[in-house]
């Protein structure tokens, strides 16, 4: 159906769940086309078999004009019944198919899926109990919680249960996890609760939670920044009289490769610059031992353990500490 304004409303599809939502978007649908009278009241037909001949003659002179109007309200009526249609999925269509009026399928709908007094009192009441019990959780954005939050209320508020502001702003204060405690804190003592608005209150805690995240990402970098520092230069085995730094910063090398061989059976081998290996790092991150000849930047050195590494060359090395 089009608008006034040539502009199109969709109407919200029906597949049986979320009744409540559904009626309050199509009732909104109705109204905006001022047609929510046939769906609430009918269409009253004045033509009926029983009437007296004294009234049939008494409206012979108007008949021509009821007729237009009748036929106008049963094509008005007709429209809205096709909306109806239009806005539930296959499963549910059988169960209005039959219906001639648009008054005939919704009242199928609704009584169908709103629900008996009862029934809908049993759900509001575990509504209610989700609303008191529910946190958000450490691992949850603060968005995909107020979104869950907002959800409940919503569906409370279509079974008749209105929350006030203070209630709903008190609920969002007092189940955050602590990290927003700061934020709480200045919210409960520079605001009267029972004045501020909802949508001022999400708005100081998305602004902390934004807050938060960069927080939280500056740490991080500063985390990696901290490997990355120059070492102190030092003899490639390790003088004592130096101090060992904790932050270094790997630099890589290109080794010049020379074949070597042994019993007429090549092998490929690194010959290190020695002198460049005074200030440079070699890092093998495959390797499942990591060996140094620095004993100044080993910590709670164990000299009971001795044993023999096997080198890139085939060389056997001492090892004389872990």
């Amino acid at each position: 159906m089009a608008g006034s304004g040539g502009g199109e409303i969709r109407a919200p599809i029906f597949n049986g769940k979320n009744y409540e939502f559904w009626s309050i978007r199509m009732k909104t649908i109705f109204k905006s086309y001022g047609l929510w009278e046939f769906v609430e009241k009918g269409v009253e037909c004045s033509n009926s078999k029983g009437a007296d001949e004294s009234n049939e003659k008494k409206k012979e002179n108007e008949g021509s004009s009821d007729a237009a109007s009748l036929s106008e309200k049963l094509m008005k009526d007709a429209k809205v019944l096709g909306l109806i249609q239009g806005a539930v999925s296959d499963e549910i269509f059988p169960r209005i198919s039959h219906e001639e009026t648009s008054k005939g399928a919704w009242d199928i709908l609704m009584q169908e899926f709103h629900g008996d007094k009862q029934v809908r009192s049993v759900i509001l009441q575990s509504l209610c109990r989700e609303f008191e019990y529910t946190r958000m959780r450490d691992d949850e954005s603060l968005p995909a919680y107020l979104t869950k939050l907002f959800d409940l209320i919503n569906q409370m508020r279509s079974y008749g249960e209105e929350l006030s502001r203070e209630r709903i702003v008190q609920k969002m204060l007092i189940s955050l996890p602590s990290v927003y405690d700061p934020i709480c804190f200045v919210i409960e003592h520079s605001r009267d609760i029972d004045v501020i608005e909802v949508q001022e209150v999400v708005a100081s805690l998305k602004s902390f939670a934004q807050r938060l995240e960069r927080h939280n990402e500056n740490k991080t970098e500063r985390a990696f920044a901290s490997l990355s520092v120059n070492p102190k230069p030092v003899n490639a085995y390790g003088n004592q009289g130096n101090r060992y730094q904790k932050n270094w910063k790997p630099k890589f090398k290109k080794w010049d490769q020379k074949p070597i061989y042994q019993s007429g059976k090549q092998i490929a081998a690194a010959e290190v610059d020695k002198k460049s290996m005074e200030d440079v790092w070699y890092v093998d991150s495959g390797c499942s031992k990591h060996m140094t000849g620095r004993e100044d930047v080993i910590v709670d050195i164990d000299r009971s353990i001795t044993t023999k590494v096997e080198m890139g060359t085939g060389q056997l090395v001492d090892v004389i500490g872990k």
